[in-house]
């Protein structure tokens, strides 16, 4: 199928992309500026994918300075724009994936989450991405769209200033002391690679109207991560809270139920958390920059 993909030279779109070629998909990106509808809708009438897989938009990044007002304009006008394009031009595209996030159950949604757990979005990014579900709702008529909603995931490329990046270089470059916030939460850390895997397979099945969790309903420490790194390498680092770091009122287990996902994919290679950091760790490409 001509997968369209917004946000394909994202952290996660490189990864989406690879798999879907590898499984015969034609796989394009969306080059114009999503807050820009005319320029949206003359670029999907030239390309008239049969597949769109929307993954762009503003990222949070926990004690990030972001715009509070760009995760709306492009986070919700800009997935609304995009789905006003889609309709006009293509209506008879076959799937439309949207690419929301765990983060709407919000802060203190403690244990484990399923799709039916009422939202309860703390930040401007949730609050974002939820509006954009809601959003996209007055379109399913029209449509073939289905939710997904994917938890922390990481793996080789992604930003250092997200967490496990950044504890990963630290021990990459044998540094003796890295400052974290609570070290006695626990949440997912997924690996992009699986990620990629789970949104390929369902493009080709195309649950319209679903919501779904993206996530491996396991759930580690950072006491955990920064362990499991010292034994991958033989490194040792001290740790430092910072209360800048930490979170108010953090509640201490949050993970997803991904049964919803299993019962649609049925068997879904998903990557021990260990298996991930080796692979982060022992990048020769990082290694030699």
């Amino acid at each position: 199928m001509r997968t369209l993909i917004t946000g394909l030279s994202g952290f996660a779109g490189h990864y989406v992309q690879a798999e879907l070629e590898a499984h015969g998909h034609t796989v394009v990106g969306l080059s114009s500026d999503l807050t820009d509808l005319g320029a949206v809708a003359a670029e999907i009438d030239s390309v008239q994918p049969e597949v769109v897989l929307h993954l762009a938009g503003i990222t949070f990044v926990g004690n990030g300075n972001v715009n509070a007002n760009s995760f709306y304009a492009v986070n919700l006008i800009g997935t609304r724009n995009l789905l006003e394009a889609l309709a006009l031009h293509v209506p008879n595209v076959k799937s439309v994936l949207l690419a929301s996030s765990g983060y709407i159950y919000g802060s203190r949604s403690e244990g484990v989450l399923r799709e039916d757990t009422v939202p309860d979005p703390a930040n401007d990014y949730a609050v974002s991405k939820y509006a954009m579900e809601q959003m996209a709702h007055l379109w399913a008529k029209r449509l073939p769209l289905f939710i997904v909603r994917p938890f922390n995931y990481t793996g080789i490329g992604q930003d250092e200033k997200f967490l496990i990046p950044k504890i990963v270089a630290h021990f990459r470059e044998r540094k003796q002391l890295i400052e974290l916030g609570n070290l006695d939460v626990w949440r997912e850390f997924g690996d992009v690679r699986a990620v990629a895997d789970a949104y390929r397979r369902l493009l080709e099945l195309r649950p319209v109207d679903a919501t779904l969790n993206i996530c491996t309903a396991q759930a580690h420490s950072l006491r955990e991560v920064v362990a499991l790194c010292e034994k991958i390498t033989g490194h040792s680092i001290e740790i430092k809270v910072n209360p800048d770091f930490v979170r108010e009122n953090d509640v201490r287990v949050m993970t997803g139920d991904n049964s919803r996902l299993m019962a649609l994919l049925g068997d879904w290679h998903t990557y021990d958390l260990e298996e991930t950091l080796a692979w982060m760790l022992n990048d020769e490409q990082v290694a030699s920059n």
